[in-house]
């Protein structure tokens, strides 16, 4: 058997709201409830679930390979939305894109202050 990551769980104070923001920028559907989860699935397989926790959310860092097209309609989304961006993990690099491994990239955060990145080359 080949392994595959199935699932990761992103912790949250409003499960609903992250999982709608993301979904929003990335331009997919929020799934129907599971159990304590609010899932996105990604084209790869892979879901994230979203839980409510009560305590402290801790950074998490997220990233997404994509394609062009879906880079620059998800960064219009982003630039649309008034969200601030950052070239750079470190948030050093504010409104600025990167070009890593001949590619493009961005930063920004969710409502949770997870750390999202939207990248065209890996």
């Amino acid at each position: 058997m080949t392994i595959e990551l199935n699932h990761t769980i992103v912790h949250t104070h409003d499960q609903d709201a992250s999982a709608a923001f993301l979904a929003s920028i990335l331009g997919v559907e929020v799934g129907g409830r599971t159990g304590p989860f609010v899932p996105i699935s990604l084209t790869n397989g892979v879901t994230l679930d979203y839980m409510h926790v009560d305590g402290p959310v801790t950074s998490q860092h997220y990233a997404f390979l994509v394609d062009d097209t879906t880079f620059d309609a998800a960064f219009a989304r982003i630039t649309a939305s008034g969200i601030t961006y950052w070239a750079d993990p470190g948030h050093r690099e504010p409104g600025r894109l990167n070009s890593m491994h001949g590619g493009r990239g961005c930063y920004f955060l969710d409502p949770d202050g997870h750390n999202m990145e939207l990248l065209t080359r890996a």
